[in-house]
């Protein structure tokens, strides 16, 4: 089993840490007889971590940004646009785009795709993240799909 893209059909609530809450939801609806599910995959946190382990502007930024309290509220901000723009420009490595294009391939390139964020610790007893996620839905084209898939 690749462990950088999986199907909803691979997925369960055991893969929570590696597809976060939406994923593993979609996963465990598949199994429910009756439920219609749109076919589609969960780009994981091994991928993510291939993509930023190595990449010491992101990490820098995110050392930066851990260093800063509540009350450092404009530089949050300005190191986060940051974050953001590094995240966005990071080059997906060739395997990972091998595995995103074989499910385009399999489920429909031309068809519209929902791109979304998912925490792996979200909608915990103790933690929310409501709102906090990205999601582009009517996405079309492996084009379009990398790029939002980027930032997410």
């Amino acid at each position: 089993m690749n462990s950088y893209v999986l199907s909803f059909k691979e997925i369960d609530i055991t893969k929570l840490s590696m597809v976060g809450g939406k994923g593993a939801n979609l996963g465990e609806l598949c199994k429910v007889q009756g439920i219609p599910v749109p076919e589609g995959f969960c780009v994981t946190t091994e991928a993510y971590k291939k993509i930023t382990e190595n990449n010491e502007e992101l990490n820098g930024l995110l050392d930066e940004l851990s260093h800063l309290g509540v009350e450092d509220r404009g530089k949050v901000g300005e190191v986060s646009k940051k974050v953001r723009m590094v995240m966005e420009r990071i080059a997906i490595p060739e395997d990972i785009l091998e595995n995103i294009a074989m499910f385009l391939t399999r489920f429909g390139e031309k068809d519209a795709y929902a791109v979304r964020s998912s925490a792996t610790a979200e909608d915990l007893p103790t933690t929310s993240f409501a709102g906090q996620q990205d999601t582009y839905l009517n996405i079309i084209g492996r084009e379009a799909i990398l790029k939002h898939i980027s930032k997410c």
